[in-house]
């Protein structure tokens, strides 16, 4: 860090840095610098920094095969009901059927 290549500044220095961060003199480019806490950046600490929680490869992974556990879910259900109905659809018209035949009178010869 700079604190490793400077001499902590002293009076009216001590305030060049902004929100908290430590002024240090560079002797060899006789300038100021600054070591800013973990929440700001900039030359003098200016900027506040958002910390960003990037999403963990594990996390993304985990979303990946829930959606696939998911869309799988789904297909299984999709054919079981096309299934059904096909199978009451033929019951049904079988019954029909059935039902047909047995009020038909047969033709005396």
């Amino acid at each position: 860090m700079m604190a490793d290549h400077g001499e902590p500044c002293d009076g009216e220095d001590v305030t060049y840095c902004m929100n908290g961060g430590t002024c240090y003199k560079i002797p060899s480019i006789n300038t100021l610098s600054c070591v800013c806490n973990t929440d700001y950046k900039g030359s003098r600490c200016e900027h506040f920094h958002l910390p960003i929680k990037e999403q963990q490869a594990s996390d993304i992974g985990l979303l990946a095969a829930v959606v696939i556990v998911a869309l799988l879910i789904f297909v299984v259900l999709a054919v079981i009901i096309y299934y059904l109905r096909k199978m009451l659809k033929a019951k049904k018209q079988s019954q029909q059927n059935n039902q047909q035949q047995y009020w038909r009178v047969n033709p005396r010869v």
